[in-house]
């Protein structure tokens, strides 16, 4: 008879180390009282007491199987299941992948289960089996939601179970009607009970991850988790179970608008950073399937301070405004705010065009908004920016039929940025006839047709850039320098 023991080991919350006695301050992390005490217990039977993993008797003397790499895309060929959700299939780069590992993190209301649930739904229309587990909500409060929602379909199973033992239990009893997507609400209530740490910690959560990651990939079942954040927005539990996952979505939106953005972070089956976007109705969540008609939608004419930036979520464009306001401060520091877009940023643009335009933004509070809720990060971002503050400090007004993209460096040139083509093309869809792009980029453009009064501006430097938005004001055709 195998003898159990118990061993005691501290662990921090914040980054998953593990010390053999409690420390004030992780010396991992840094991170200060982080540090709980976990009790692992384990067996000489072939249970590890440092990840409580257990090797079943039947699996001792199996073999580990390999394939070559010179196979027919055929063989190799990856199932995908469609989920009813266009945005959600352009997000997971083309649809759910079977035996794949999803980790689905957002606030809390923002309507995570909500999509999940939907999902389910679009699922078992593709006569798919889908086993929803909460450990949140009772049945009936799930089922409840569904229904007002109007989501009915028997191949949806709903249950409510903390003990992940008892859920792969009850998965592999089902020996006719195995599901093949399997969602858990939420990983952090699930626990081993053969671990003595509460649910949600770094070891309950580490080891219900490692147990429903070797479901998917052995079992050939899709499984997707919810996962909680923390007040910073990152997600909460060891960082490790970013590592495990194949995809890491976040799930995220203004309380203010009514819209929320499904992003991918981390994509082993497409590409990461591809944007999702839906409108939260009385209906549940409905796709927005054309996203800069929702980001321009209430934008003015001819306003000083707003352009528009043609950005890249992945590989799809996106259209949005962005707002800038420069006044005369009476502060020792002028203030610089900025929502949705790197404030760094903005001080390093400011810097630029007081040198090269002589500014006097070094004394002003300034304001940039990306309206809308959406957050930039890339530095394509620049020109527009830029251009909104050349049009709010010489009061000049911006046609509304202009659109922006490019990076300024410290010198105060325009360098390119990728896909330009594909920006260019989703702003012609939408009317627009000013495109002021990089003149790094203009050899992206030989096989643009552009029609009627459509045409492109190239710029080279933060001082033709202003020249040209004078000389589009005014309706007289711009000639750079280099062409006199």
């Amino acid at each position: 008879m195998a003898k159990s023991k118990a061993k005691t080991v501290y662990t921090c919350q914040n980054c998953g180390a593990q010390r053999p006695r409690w420390e004030g301050r992780c010396t991992d992390c840094g991170a200060w009282n982080t540090l709980v005490e976990e009790v692992y217990s384990s067996s000489t039977s072939g249970e590890s007491s440092a990840t409580g993993w257990r090797i079943e008797k039947s699996s001792v003397g199996a073999k580990m199987v390999a394939i070559s790499l010179d196979q027919s895309p055929e063989e190799l060929k990856l199932d995908r299941f469609e989920t009813g959700l266009s945005e959600f299939n352009r997000v997971l780069g083309g649809g759910l992948a079977r035996g794949s590992f999803v980790l689905l993190g957002g606030a809390p209301g923002i309507g995570k289960s909500t999509l999940l649930l939907q999902m389910a739904v679009g699922l078992a229309n593709s006569n798919k089996k889908v086993l929803y587990v909460s450990g949140e909500e009772s049945v009936a409060q799930t089922a409840s939601r569904a229904h007002r929602l109007g989501l009915k379909n028997p191949k949806v199973d709903l249950a409510s179970e903390n003990n992940l033992s008892l859920i792969l239990e009850y998965i592999k009893t089902q020996k006719i009607e195995r599901p093949d997507v399997l969602i858990v609400d939420s990983i952090q209530t699930v626990f081993l009970p053969h671990l003595e740490s509460a649910p949600g910690s770094v070891s309950q959560v580490r080891e219900c991850a490692g147990h429903l990651m070797e479901l998917a990939k052995q079992g050939g079942i899709a499984v997707l988790l919810i996962g909680h954040v923390t007040k910073d927005g990152n997600l909460a539990g060891p960082k490790v179970l970013e590592h495990m996952v194949d995809c890491v979505l976040s799930f995220d939106g203004d309380p203010s608008y009514q819209y929320r953005l499904l992003r991918s972070i981390k994509n082993r089956f497409g590409a990461a950073n591809e944007l999702g976007v839906f409108q939260m109705n009385s209906n549940g969540l409905e796709e927005v399937l054309n996203p800069s008609e929702l980001f321009l939608q209430d934008r003015g004419e001819n306003l000083m301070g707003s352009t528009v930036f043609s950005s890249m979520e992945g590989t799809r464009p996106l259209l949005c405004e962005i707002q800038a306001l420069s006044s005369a401060s009476t502060l020792a520091m002028p203030r610089r705010t900025t929502v949705g877009f790197d404030v760094n940023r903005v001080c390093l643009l400011t810097a630029v065009l007081d040198r090269y335009l002589d500014f006097r933004l070094a004394t002003a509070d300034l304001f940039v908004n990306v309206v809308g809720g959406l957050k930039i990060m890339e530095p394509a971002a620049d020109l527009a920016v830029a251009a909104a503050l050349i049009s709010s400090e010489s009061r000049h007004e911006i046609p509304a039929q202009a659109c922006f993209f490019g990076e300024i460096g410290l010198t105060g040139e325009v360098r390119g940025v990728s896909f330009p083509e594909l920006r260019v093309k989703e702003a012609v869809k939408l009317g627009f006839l000013q495109f002021f792009v990089p003149k790094a980029n203009a050899k992206h453009f030989s096989s643009l047709n552009l029609k009627g009064n459509q045409k492109i501006i190239y710029i080279e430097s933060v001082e033709q850039l202003r020249k040209a938005l004078t000389h589009e004001r005014s309706k007289k055709p711009y000639v750079s320098e280099r062409d006199i």
